[in-house]
């Protein structure tokens, strides 16, 4: 029996990569049931909101989604539809893999790692406020509980101990951020004594972001809270060679959401040049995620190949095949 999942194309180039994975992911042999829903700034002239209430009702009764990038904007209006999808479903977990890709160059080999994000809470919580009239002067509260703190951990652990990886390393600014980081580090340490099986090391996220750049190699599973989490995860992904080809998942106590974590790239939308990788992966995320890991080994595996081919390379990889011909040497490796 088909598993249904909800469908997000998203805004920008977002159609035209999701189509293109779930191609992909059809032809990697998965029976899925896609439920299309509209989120992000196109929904708002026919819904007169960034989420409509159909596209909550739809993840509610699958408790799977998969979405392409949406738009948010900048300095006004609505907040970030992806922050809010995190809340309503408490989706506590963002988990973002990066990975050395035969055939893209850059400045490292090998990198293995994953950035785990706390994803609900600290000053992606949204409580902030002008303190004066004449809104010269904002402030932004960081909350952090023990709970929240406990469960990323927790998180961090199983997920490496599921894949036969060996460290977790927390990442923290407890030094100068003592209350909130300072929570977060004491929880981690506890947390860190249920699972002696698994390395455990801790470090500064100025200090974290330097180590990266001079040898990604010494990290294994990273763990941090939020802020940290979205900037260091963008790093790791650079050193890929960019978001173009890094996935995320968003994973709660029932519900999870995948997703491409590039942005909605409007310069390009339309001209069917976008490169459907990390949409692909996210793909490749969610089967592995419903336990459908031979068609997603097959998935990922492909787009590997075909990256490391070179027959189709993306513009953003330095090529200039468009969306299509990446797509079919995907395709003709599944097929």
């Amino acid at each position: 029996m088909a598993i249904p999942v909800t469908l997000i194309p998203g805004d920008g180039i977002g159609p035209e990569v999701v189509n293109a994975a779930v191609e992909a992911i059809e032809a990697a042999g998965a029976r899925l049931e896609w439920q299309r829903a509209a989120a992000g700034a196109g929904a708002v002239p026919t819904h007169g909101t960034p989420i409509p209430a159909e596209t909550l009702d739809s993840i509610r009764r699958t408790k799977l989604a998969l979405k392409g990038p949406l738009a948010t904007p900048i300095g006004e209006g609505f907040r970030s539809a992806n922050v809010a999808l995190r809340k309503e479903f408490d989706l506590y977990a963002n988990v973002r893999p990066a990975r050395t890709f035969a055939g893209v160059e850059t400045r490292y080999t090998g990198v293995d790692l994953v950035v785990i994000r706390e994803n609900t809470q600290g000053l992606y919580s949204g409580v902030e406020h002008y303190v004066d009239e004449e809104r010269s002067a904002a402030e932004s509260i960081s909350i952090i509980t023990r709970k929240g703190s406990e469960r990323i951990v927790e998180y961090a652990f199983q997920y490496a101990k599921s894949r036969g990886r060996r460290l977790v390393t927390l990442v923290h600014k407890a030094n100068i951020l003592k209350a909130t980081s300072g929570l977060f580090l004491e929880t981690g340490r506890q947390v860190a004594t249920r699972h002696p099986e698994i390395q455990f090391k801790e470090i500064i996220v100025d200090n974290c972001a330097m180590q990266l750049v001079k040898n990604p190699n010494q990290f294994d599973v990273l763990v941090t809270t939020n802020l940290f989490g979205d900037i260091l995860s963008d790093l790791t992904s650079g050193l890929i060679g960019g978001l173009g080809l890094t996935a995320g998942a968003n994973i709660g106590a029932d519900t999870a959401i995948f997703e491409a974590v590039h942005g909605t790239a409007p310069d390009i939308a339309g001209k069917g040049i976008a490169n459907p990788t990390a949409v692909m992966l996210a793909g490749a995320m969610l089967l592995e995620h419903i336990g459908e890991r031979t068609a997603a080994e097959k998935l990922a595996t492909a787009i590997r190949e075909a990256i490391a081919s070179k027959e189709a390379t993306t513009r953003d990889l330095g090529g200039n095949a468009t969306s299509r011909m990446f797509t079919n040497a995907v395709l003709k490796r599944l097929r």
